[in-house]
């Protein structure tokens, strides 16, 4: 890879990094001991330690509660010449947009896994969020210190189950109670970490038992490393490759997606995380390294490549949205130009100008005053009205970054204020809410007039209500959690309906024919519309008031009131009248059309099907499978490790409310679980009867 003419020592030494994982893996900690080390907090304090301070990264009072990360929380620090932004994220499912948004404007990441559960449900969401943005990582496999730790047995999960080319570039020394070092393959040496919080490293001779089994590993290291590098293999058949051929070739395959290198340590022992940070320096991509895209909006969404060039006219994200207390918090990355203080900024979304009044580098909820910032850092913005996702230009050009993805959310809940007096504060909670998180939506019901918000989980709405109460000091009462439901069509069905209206007047008349038929749910198309209309028996211009009356259908189905998804509306043939016909009277003869053809196609109704991972002690392995198959749900595998054993299942996420409580006392609060969206599927006869029923007497109700 040539390098760029505008390559500054400051872009070659920038790292920017998330930390993600599955929920309990030691994100959190991890972070809090490589701000120890990068000498950025000068004490160490634990997630949920007995001194009750809780980690620098949970800067929220919900979080340090809880003992779980609940907002990305963003810092800077100086590991020897390199200065490194990370991202810590949270792990919990509920929260995935979080981790979804800081993936996105990431150049690097660390995939931490538990040296005991291995790759779990969560992992691999978070992997397939990182393939989505092409984001290059390492692995760190933590918690070696644990009972039933085995590093090797992550690695081949690294390789079955998330289909990654990992290969260990050390090795424990000792595992579980007797873990006390790493040994380096790339500098066949020995590392221990004493002294107060792990910060003298030893240098030393590998232990004599291990030598012999280095030396393999070493071998399998460089086999891999061959099939990415010729230079390394050209060395290797001429003799010993040197430490900085190893170390490119390293650098090489991570960049370019090729590798997984492996880590190993102990974060909350102290062991293993300076050499993670030499890792991070020494592997991942400087912003320069990784191919970033836009479209040019003045030429008609033209793709573009960015060039992290400070001199190029100024390009960067607003990915995240935080209301602090001086106002709007905006998290930006700059990826061309220079921001500074006092210049004015132009949002390619709204086309409105903004003056940068203050221009700050976050330590977790601490600010640093900046004046400027360059192509590559991560910087906050203060007052600047935005949707998290725009993107900013210092107007020369008109650009616009690739979006992120955003999940629907699949639960819901009313929401009702305890007294009157509260409404305003609430309406500024979900204002703010709304706006700082896409995957949390509200919205009043037009016939009950409730207000209904929805999310991720139970967890997110729950954190959602109780950070209402605190912060905005709004007392709710909620009500039954409700599922989001869909209906779809399962065969094809015409409909041929003809609408005439006369009342004085010019009148109304439309002829609106043709079929519905299903679209497979794997295709993932809630709706499509085909005009298959020869003869002008319907005039063009009335074509897309029929797509629009199809298309109000969709809102509410007509068995359970959910949207309509996965249909496929078909118009044929057509009649209309010189002087009566309207785009109106169109619209109104294809929602009529539809009703029609939605009654004859079979409708039925869908429901979220959640993929639940339950870890426990295998003496509980009975009542935790005879608990999920109470609950319609179907096991996917179970597997048994060192007295624990892993349960998946696909179960309704209507028949999961209140699981964690079953689950805590039925294992004596000894197992966990975490569910994620896997899929829309239809309801069994005996669910479907009893909404129709329960649908029906809330229609008598109102």
């Amino acid at each position: 890879m040539a390098t760029p003419s505008f390559l500054t020592d400051k872009l070659k030494n920038t790292r920017n990094i998330g930390i993600s994982a599955h929920i309990d893996s030691g994100k959190t900690t991890l972070t809090e001991r490589i701000l120890f080390y990068t000498n950025k907090i000068h004490a160490i304090h634990d997630v949920r330690g007995k001194d009750g301070v809780g980690a620098k990264m949970d800067s929220m009072e919900l979080e340090r509660e809880r003992g779980i990360t609940i907002q990305s929380a963003a810092t800077y620090c100086t590991w020897k010449d390199k200065t490194i932004n990370i991202i810590d994220t949270p792990g919990h499912v509920d929260f995935t947009i979080e981790v979804e948004r800081s993936l996105r404007v990431l150049d690097g990441a660390i995939l931490v896994l538990c040296g005991v559960s291995g790759v779990q449900s969560q992992s691999i969401t978070v992997d397939r969020q990182m393939r989505r943005y092409s984001v290059p990582r390492v692995a760190f496999i933590n918690k070696l210190d644990r009972t039933g730790a085995n590093p090797f047995r992550v690695i081949d999960q690294l390789k079955e189950k998330l289909k990654h080319n990992a290969v260990a570039i050390q090795l424990p020394i000792g595992l579980e109670g007797d873990f006390n070092g790493i040994v380096d393959l790339i500098l066949m040496k020995a590392f221990y970490f004493e002294g107060a919080n792990g910060m003298d490293i030893k240098e030393k001779d590998i232990p004599e038992d291990m030598v012999e089994f280095a030396n393999k590993k070493r071998e399998e290291m460089l086999d891999a490393l061959s099939l990415i590098s010729d230079e390394l293999t050209e060395a290797m058949l001429e003799g010993t490759p040197t430490e900085e051929l190893i170390k490119a070739a390293v650098r090489k395959g991570v960049i370019e997606l090729k590798l997984t290198p492996v880590f190993m340590g102990s974060a909350y022992k102290n062991k293993g995380v300076q050499k993670l940070l030499d890792g991070v320096s020494d592997y991942l991509a400087n912003p320069t390294e990784v191919t970033n895209k836009a479209y040019d909006l003045s030429k008609d969404e033209t793709e573009i490549i960015i060039e992290s060039d400070p001199a190029k006219p100024l390009v960067c994200l607003a990915f995240k949205l935080e209301d602090g207390r001086y106002g709007q918090l905006t998290y930006v990355r700059v990826y061309q130009g220079k921001l500074s203080k006092g210049m004015t900024i132009y949002n390619s979304s709204t086309n409105k100008k903004h003056s940068v009044g203050r221009l700050v580098r976050m330590h977790s909820d601490e600010m640093e005053e900046i004046q400027a910032a360059e192509a590559g850092d991560i910087v906050a913005l203060f007052g600047i009205d935005c949707a998290s996702g725009d993107t900013f230009t210092d107007g020369n050009i008109k650009y616009t970054m690739e979006s992120m993805f955003v999940p629907s959310p699949v639960i819901s809940l009313t929401i009702e204020c305890k007294e009157s007096k509260q409404l305003p504060n609430l309406a500024k909670a979900l204002n703010r809410f709304t706006k700082e998180d896409p995957t949390f939506k509200t919205e009043i019901d037009k016939e009950s007039g409730q207000t209904i918000i929805k999310g991720m989980g139970e967890l997110h709405l729950e954190v959602y209500v109780e950070r209402m109460k605190r912060e905005y000091g709004v007392d709710l009462v909620t009500g039954a959690p409700q599922v989001a439901y869909r209906e779809t069509i399962t065969k094809k069905a015409e409909f041929d309906y003809t609408h005439k209206k006369q009342t004085g007047g010019q009148g109304q008349f439309s002829r609106v024919a043709g079929y519905l038929e299903p679209i497979p749910l794997e295709e993932g198309k809630n709706y499509e519309f085909v005009d298959k209309v020869v003869g002008g028996s319907i005039p063009r211009e009335y074509i897309s008031s029929c797509d629009k009356g199809f298309k109000s259908c969709l809102d509410r189905g007509a068995l359970i009131g959910f949207p309509i998804v996965g249909v496929r509306a078909v118009i044929n043939d057509g009649a209309y009248h010189d002087v009566d016909s309207s785009d109106m009277a169109f619209q109104i003869g294809a929602r009529y059309g539809f009703r029609q053809g939605f009654q004859k196609a079979s409708p039925q109704i869908l429901e979220p099907i959640m993929k639940v991972e339950v870890d426990g002690p295998v003496e509980f392995q009975g009542a935790i499978l005879g608990g999920l198959n109470q609950r319609r749900g179907m096991i996917v595998a179970t597997t048994e490790q060192d007295s624990y054993c892993k349960v998946e299942a696909e179960v309704p996420l209507a028949d999961m409310f209140g699981y964690s409580t079953v689950l805590r006392s039925a294992t004596q609060g000894k197992a966990e679980f975490s569910m994620e969206f896997a899929k829309y599927s239809p309801v069994p006869r005996n669910v479907g009867e009893e909404l129709l029923k329960k649908y029906k007497v809330k229609q008598d109700e109102d």
